[in-house]
């Protein structure tokens, strides 16, 4: 019960100095937030975290699978192998968007 109070009176602070900042501030936010997110050094740091996510995922996939191995539902197991199939026959690229270079 705290804690839904405290995020129903933080939304209630919010919406309050959101509609006092006004529309301008707002556009001002939201064009600060886009000149960011098209700054090519920041496209980059995100690409390579994306990478770096992929890399770390795939090494994790192989130290659960050895470590499970045969436990794991057939239910699960046919729906990894399905993924593993989708993701090899699209050459390796995500739905995210991004690129691997």
């Amino acid at each position: 019960m705290r804690y839904r109070l405290t995020f129903v009176v933080g939304l209630a602070v919010g919406y309050v100095l959101g509609t006092r900042a006004g529309r301008e501030r707002y556009e001002q936010l939201k064009k600060s937030a886009r000149q960011v997110a098209q700054n090519p050094a920041v496209r980059n740091t995100a690409e390579t975290a994306a990478q770096q996510s992929r890399q770390f995922a795939g090494r994790a996939y192989h130290v659960v699978s050895d470590k499970v191995g045969d436990r794991m539902p057939e239910s699960v197991a046919g729906r990894v192998r399905s993924l593993r199939e989708r993701s090899a026959h699209d050459g390796g690229g995500d739905d995210w968007g991004t690129s691997n270079t």
